[in-house]
C-alpha cells in the first residue's frame, strides 16, 4: 500500500502564500467591480474567482492528498 507523503513545510507556507495572493486579488477585482452604475453589469469577477478557487482546491489536495508512487523510479530508470 502506498504511504501517505507528509507535506514539507514549504509546501505548507507555498500554500499559505497561495490563500493569501488568492483572497488579496479576489477582494481587490470585487472592488474595482461596479454594478451600481445604473445599468446591469457582467459579474466579471466570477469567473476569476472560480478559475483560481478551483486551482487552489487542486494545491491544496495535492499538498495534503498525495502518495507515494513507487513505480516512479522505474519509470525514470527506463527513460
Amino acid at each position: 500500500m502506498p504511504q501517505k507523503i507528509t507535506p514539507s513545510g514549504k509546501d505548507k507556507s507555498m500554500l499559505l502564500l497561495h490563500i493569501v495572493v488568492f483572497a488579496i486579488v479576489t477582494v481587490l477585482s470585487w472592488m474595482m467591480y461596479d454594478p451600481k452604475n445604473g445599468h446591469w453589469a457582467y459579474p466579471w469577477p466570477a469567473w476569476t474567482t472560480a478559475a483560481w478557487a478551483l486551482a487552489l482546491l487542486g494545491h491544496f489536495c495535492i499538498v495534503y492528498t498525495s502518495y507515494e508512487d513507487k513505480g516512479h523510479d522505474v519509470f525514470r530508470s527506463q527513460q
